[in-house]
């Protein structure tokens, strides 16, 4: 039986749950021949979703400025025989301490320090950027000003740390694609006939305690929103088709008509997200986001 990819890393806003409506709006059928381009890749539950369904793609390229994120895709597609082992080795050294929380955290945070030094080679660094993400609290991905990941352990007792199946799956698939690292604007070089973009930026944050885009060193805020606008209408003035999630920041603030009016001239469609990432375990639960097509 052949596993079906599905993203490798658990990632704070992934699109698993906006498929259906991602697929509603979704201009291409099956068997179409075209191009599709991710500025902003994150745990590409998007991007596995079109290498799964549609056979016939002329091209992939991916994008994101999280050079360690990068890192990981690559070393997957060209290097996979050398990750696994390294990723079997975590994950039998972190379960060896599940019931000892005290060497457990140890590891976990010398695992960290190792990860910031950013001395190892690629597929070291890739394994620990898993290990991480498997381990630590929510699958969160955060940063500092020093560009020093400073997520805390999570609770989780034996976590997959190595999901062998699907990551020789995933390599499979990231065969057709090109990976790049660096701003979004760099993507439109590879535009041609019959493209598709999909973007999902850091979102805007809907409160001040929410922002949870310390996703790169360099902050995404409003500025940066307005210029991906921006780089939308470049896009729609030549016939080129996107799709572009947000958070509905109308949703917390009726009066905030922020995005309502950055793209009124597009769709702007309002649809049912469940958020898990809150400190405050009674304000997880259903909320609406916005999912954006020319």
């Amino acid at each position: 039986m052949i596993t079906k990819a599905k993203p490798f890393l658990k990632w704070a806003g992934g699109k698993t749950q906006l498929l259906n409506d991602i697929e509603s709006k979704f201009p291409y059928q099956k068997h179409d021949y075209f191009a599709y381009i991710e500025p902003f890749v994150g745990s590409g539950a998007v991007l596995f979703w079109v290498l799964s369904n549609f056979p016939n793609l002329k091209f992939v390229v991916i994008n994101d400025i999280n050079e360690d994120l990068i890192n990981v895709y690559k070393t997957i597609k060209t290097n996979i025989n050398n990750l696994i082992p390294v990723l079997e080795k975590l994950e039998k050294e972190y379960h060896f301490f599940e019931n000892n929380l005290e060497e457990k955290k140890q590891y976990y945070y010398a695992k960290r320090t190792l990860f910031n030094i950013r001395k190892s080679n690629k597929v070291t660094q890739a394994a620990l950027f898993i290990f991480l993400n498997k381990t630590c609290f929510n699958g969160l991905y955060r940063v500092n000003k020093k560009n020093e990941y400073n997520v805390p352990i999570g609770s989780y007792k034996r976590p997959k740390i190595c999901d062998k199946k699907n990551l020789l799956a995933v390599n499979k698939l990231l065969q057709k694609v090109k990976t790049l690292t660096g701003d979004f604007e760099q993507t439109v070089n590879f535009v041609t006939e019959n493209t598709i973009f999909y973007f999902d930026p850091p979102y805007k944050p809907l409160s001040k305690t929410s922002s949870f885009n310390s996703y790169a060193k360099n902050k995404f805020d409003d500025n940066e929103q307005i210029r991906l606008k921006e780089f939308c209408d470049s896009l729609d003035s030549i016939g080129c088709k996107w799709i572009l999630s947000n958070s509905d920041v109308k949703g917390k603030n009726p009066e905030d008509n922020f995005f309502d009016d950055l793209f009124k001239k597009y769709q702007i469609n309002r649809v049912m997200a469940k958020r898990s990432i809150n400190a405050n375990p009674n304000k997880r639960g259903q909320l609406t986001e916005l999912l954006i097509a020319n």
